[in-house]
């Protein structure tokens, strides 16, 4: 899956990041044609903020079916420390798309019982909306299992394990990978998990997370370099990389 942008990063971070929905677009055919196989979609609006504006993400989708109609799109629901749960759930009932990546975190903030998410996640899994919870330490993927094994959540479960992280800058490593899976463990065969991983060890964690059977996200919004530090090119160009070291 690519991830081509992200919530914060802008040209200041990378001249080929992409912030237009144009942009976005481009950078996920030029990726499909080097080897992915899906789009990790965020929008931004008119000043380059990130949005979670139903229309902009209509209009992202409309352009993907016409331009690369072979990549499937899921949308974010990232609160990027501006949304919170009602607008989250908002987005995606309106949106209605094929995949959404929910913080599990930010949708159920608190230990206890929450009504509100409990129903989003079953009407997302009636409306046969791939879910993909973002765990981002085994902490969270220790309470995933939980309220799945306590009927909280629906059964089948997609996740991605966030390996390092954005702020403070920390690099992933391959051995963050074993914790998550130990986390998810109660849950055996029902997991399907992905990783992602910040700075320049992206390569060597992906190809570590292929090796344990997960699957892999790659893209700007994470990391924009290479192994040796060395700026990549464009998206296309890392996920090559990372294809070629597989």
């Amino acid at each position: 899956m690519l991830a081509p942008n992200g919530a914060r990063k802008t040209k200041a971070d990378h001249p080929a990041l992409p912030m237009t929905i144009a942009e976005t677009v481009a950078a996920a055919r030029d990726a499909f044609a080097a080897g992915s196989d899906a789009l990790h979609a965020h929008v931004r609006d008119a000043v380059g903020q990130h949005s979670l504006d139903a229309g902009l993400y209509r209009e992202l989708i409309k352009e993907m079916d016409r331009v690369v109609p072979e990549m499937p799109v899921q949308i974010t629901t990232e609160a990027a420390g501006k949304f919170g749960p009602d607008s989250q759930r908002k987005v995606v009932r309106e949106v209605r798309p094929e995949g959404v990546s929910v913080a599990l975190r930010e949708m159920w903030p608190t230990d206890g019982p929450d009504a509100d998410a409990r129903t989003f996640y079953a009407w997302a899994e009636d409306e046969g909306i791939a879910v993909q919870h973002i765990l981002y330490t085994p902490e969270d993927a220790a309470r995933l299992a939980a309220l799945v094994e306590g009927d909280c959540l629906p059964a089948a479960v997609q996740c991605l394990f966030v390996l390092g992280a954005y702020a403070p800058p920390r690099d992933g490593r391959p051995e963050d990978i074993a914790p998550f899976l130990e986390a998810l463990a109660p849950l055996g065969s029902q997991v399907d998990w992905a990783a992602c991983a910040f700075g320049k060890t992206e390569t060597i964690c992906l190809e570590a997370a292929a090796k344990r059977g997960g699957k892999i996200r790659v893209g700007f919004e994470n990391n924009v370099f290479d192994a040796d530090g060395s700026r990549a090119a464009d998206n296309a160009y890392r996920v090559g990389r990372v294809l070629g070291a597989l």
